[in-house]
């Protein structure tokens, strides 16, 4: 299965790309890097600059419909400059409309909440998110990862960095059982 992991060309939380990517190669999916613009990414360790990363894909060019499901990676900056791209919230909602999977770590909710998909739904995030999620009509629980099944697809949230593993396994058994 394509699995599509949107980042932003800065700020991702490098292990919030990386862990989660590595457990889908190594599952037999084929990750791929969907980013706001073309060429390199670049990952941070909290604030501090990391690794690069080379996009895949533009998200202007890319079609939910060739995905099984959708990663959303953390970091303060990279969700904040996604939900201020219309095409990287549009991606997001498009998942959602053809009841695809979505998983989303730490910060990354918040671009959920730009894209108007957490209404009527349980998630966690970082704690500093509550407020955005209940604002926006969705239940924040403080969960080490939560799986929420209102709504035609399955939402994966997780709180944290050091909530990874068991993000990485809900949401690869959340993607496995909706390709069937």
């Amino acid at each position: 299965m394509r699995i599509a992991f949107l980042v932003a060309p800065e700020g991702v939380e490098q292990v919030e790309l990386t862990e989660p990517w590595k457990a889908a190669a190594d599952a037999g999916h084929q990750p791929v890097l969907v980013s706001t613009g073309s060429g390199k990414v670049q990952g941070f360790n909290h604030l501090d600059k990391a690794d690069t990363f080379e996009a895949d894909e533009v998200v202007g060019e890319a079609d939910a419909g060739s995905f099984g499901g959708l990663v959303l990676p953390g970091g303060v900056a990279n969700p904040d400059f996604l939900r201020m791209d219309e095409r990287a919230v549009g991606f997001v909602k498009d998942f959602f409309d053809q009841g695809r999977p979505v998983a989303a770590i730490c910060h990354a909710p918040w671009t959920l909440v730009e894209a108007d998909v957490v209404r009527d739904r349980v998630l966690t995030s970082w704690p500093s998110l509550k407020t955005d999620i209940r604002n926006a009509g969705g239940a924040w629980v403080d969960e080490q990862v939560k799986i929420c099944d209102q709504g035609p697809n399955q939402l994966v949230t997780s709180r944290k960095p050091d909530d990874l593993k068991a993000f990485c396994e809900a949401f690869l058994r959340v993607f496995e059982a909706e390709a069937g």
